[in-house]
């Protein structure tokens, strides 16, 4: 159909990484590339790791979708078991008002849906492992029964039991998440319970009937010869397994390809069914102790599986060559280089890395972001990789989600999650490459991508931290100048320069005078006070050429370099001109004063710093005795 103006099309999704999924998207695609759509697929890996705060971070992908932006939208709401995600979806779909279909049945008078008859087909494959092959005891996996189709699957096998009279023991059942691994973690559950070994497990998918055979064969046990598996999907590793799975068949790249139709056909105004059933039938296969006649050709499953192998060793080398590659960068421009050097070994047409415009900054663990925006207002693409020629955006609106404008025509984009843990990093977009559905490492990918990210966000902090921990071991932090430690490390240097050069250097002792005065008559506050205020004028008199420090308590001094004759004159002068003014302005019962005495020295002697500092030190005290001095005689 020829709309004129390239639609958009938003496609929401959970694990990429499976085959039911990977069927489902292949059928949209074919689609959209007839009708000239730009897809977009949201998706994320949530479920992969029994934790909810990298759950969290995973689902942010789905905040980032402003559905106001697109013309229609699928929703894959069957690959999600999260009720709580489910529910935010459902509703903030429903709030955009546009044509939405979805992909298992549903009631809401805002969507279309597309599914198959999960009960009827499901309870007859239950049958036939009871009557056909008398089943006494089965277990039973199910899917997240929160997803429908799930609850359907586990809904027809109990029904099927209570009318064959077969117990259903609870002890007996295992409830998954559709995902591969739920089938390896409900055999280790079941070995460790006890159990006798049943005659059948009835799988809600082929994924995890999959890992439930292979994980049965590594405690010893052969399938079908000492227990029988099934499964539901029908894909192709389950066609071509050994044993070839009993499984129900349902067309999973026309269910794709019939939705996103469905989808042109309502964006082109023509009226469409509300509810779309497909047909659907058992596959009595090798794994229930029947004839396989479902495996592909061998030819077309060699070539398959060859194909697979290779481009997957290909990934393997390339992600092991970016992981070893991100341990060694140590600042973000050298992590995104060696991200951006990466581009053309996936064969990716282009590539977006887009992050929140404050990753950089710290965060609490305790931080609670429950109510909290995961994407800032604003964000950055510091790498935009196109046809091989990189650039980068500093900033563009969350809201846009691309850093560019759409294409115009036919384009495939995957958004994928960039987290660690709970906290957002950001997303990376692939456009027109088939990467994220073809490849097992594509969540790989995100995760070294997402961890490389947070470990140079953290060298970024270590590194403030140890540069604001050097500045305290250098800098007093009352006087905000040099404290002792940091004097000598800059002072030597320079005293060292100039006498190698036979210039002269000048060292300022300073001594504040009636400290305890202050402090004892109007408090430690007021002593800081009028040390702070010592300090800013000292900071003041000190030259281009010198260096000025607390030295303790009420010391001070100054370094200064390539001096003259007059300097010792000059400095004293204006040091009480400033404190004259400085008491006219703050006008304190008390007076802030100071005695200071100066040495001159091209080190003829061969002294060190420290020498010419006591020297000067002896100078001020002498300076200072005869101060008092005078005061007492201006007293009698």
């Amino acid at each position: 159909m020829d709309f004129g103006k390239t639609k958009k099309i938003a496609v929401v999704v959970s694990a990429l990484d499976e085959e039911y999924q990977n069927n489902i998207i292949r059928g949209i695609n074919r689609s959209a590339e007839e009708n000239q759509l730009s897809v977009s697929y949201f998706a994320a890996f949530g479920g992969l790791v029994n934790s909810r705060r990298f759950d969290l971070g995973e689902y942010s992908i789905y905040d980032v979708i402003d559905y106001s932006r697109f013309d229609g939208i699928l929703l894959m709401l069957n690959t999600f078991g999260d009720p709580e995600i489910r529910s935010s979806l459902i509703s903030r779909i429903s709030a955009a008002h546009k044509p939405t279909v979805v992909f298992e049945p549903t009631d809401n008078p805002d969507f279309y849906d597309i599914c198959i008859d999960n009960f009827s087909v499901m309870k007859e494959l239950v049958n036939h492992i009871i009557k056909h092959h008398h089943a006494k005891v089965i277990n039973c996996i199910t899917g997240p029964l929160a997803n429908p189709e799930a609850r359907s699957r586990f809904d027809a096998f109990c029904e099927a039991m209570n009318e064959s009279n077969v117990e259903i023991d609870e002890n007996r059942i295992y409830y998954g998440n559709f995902r591969s691994h739920d089938g390896k973690e409900a055999i280790d559950e079941f070995m460790k319970s006890g159990l006798s070994l049943p005659d059948a497990f009835i799988c809600a998918n082929d994924s995890m009937a999959l890992t439930v055979v292979s994980s049965l064969e590594k405690y010893g046990y052969k399938v079908p010869d000492d227990v029988i598996v099934t499964g539901f999907d029908n894909t192709f590793n389950a066609r071509n397994a050994f044993p070839a799975l009993t499984t129900v068949n349902r067309p999973l790249l026309e269910a794709g390809y019939k939705a996103c139709d469905i989808l042109v056909n309502l964006l082109y105004g023509n009226k469409q069914p509300h509810h779309t059933i497909l047909k659907s039938s058992p596959v009595f296969s090798e794994s229930c102790g029947c004839t396989d006649e479902t495996a592909d050709d061998l030819k077309t499953y060699k070539k398959r599986t060859y194909n697979r192998m290779e481009a997957t060793n290909n990934n393997i080398h390339t992600l092991n060559r970016l992981a070893a590659e991100l341990a060694g960068a140590e600042t973000t421009a050298s992590t995104f280089d060696v991200v951006g050097k990466c581009m053309n070994d996936l064969n990716l047409e282009k590539f977006c890395l887009c992050l929140v415009e404050d990753w950089q900054e710290a965060y609490s663990s305790t931080t609670d972001i429950s109510n909290k925006s995961l994407y800032s207002q604003y964000m950055t693409a510091p790498i935009i990789w196109d046809k091989g020629e990189r650039r980068s955006i500093d900033l563009f609106l969350s809201n846009e989600m691309f850093p560019e404008s759409f294409g115009d025509g036919f384009e495939i984009n995957y958004f994928l999650p960039l987290h660690f843990s709970e906290r957002c990093l950001g997303y990376y977009i692939i456009k027109n490459s088939d990467f994220p559905i073809s490849s097992l490492l594509c969540h790989t990918f995100s995760m070294n991508l997402s961890n490389s990210l947070e470990n140079i966000r953290k060298l970024c902090h270590l590194n403030k931290a140890m540069d604001e921990l050097n500045r305290l071991y250098v800098i007093d932090p009352l006087c905000n100048i040099y404290n002792r430690n940091g004097f000598f490390n800059i002072a030597e240097d320079m005293y060292k320069e100039c006498i190698a050069h036979h210039k002269k250097v000048m060292i300022s002792f300073i001594d504040m005078d009636g400290l305890k005065y202050i402090n004892d008559n109007y408090g430690h506050n007021e002593g800081d006070f009028a040390i702070q205020r010592l300090a800013a004028i000292i900071r003041k008199c000190s030259g281009t050429r010198s260096i000025c420090a607390r030295f303790g308590g009420d010391e001070f001094v100054i370094f200064t370099a390539n001096a003259e004759e007059d300097y010792a004159d000059d400095l004293e002068r204006r040091f009480v001109a400033a404190l004259d003014n400085i008491n006219s302005i703050v006008k304190k019962p008390y007076t802030i004063s100071a005695s200071i005495g100066s040495i001159l020295t091209s080190n003829e002697d061969n002294e060190s710093l420290y020498d010419v500092i006591d020297k000067a030190d002896d100078k001020m005290y002498a300076i200072k005795k005869q101060k008092k001095k005078a005061r007492i005689s201006e007293k009698s």
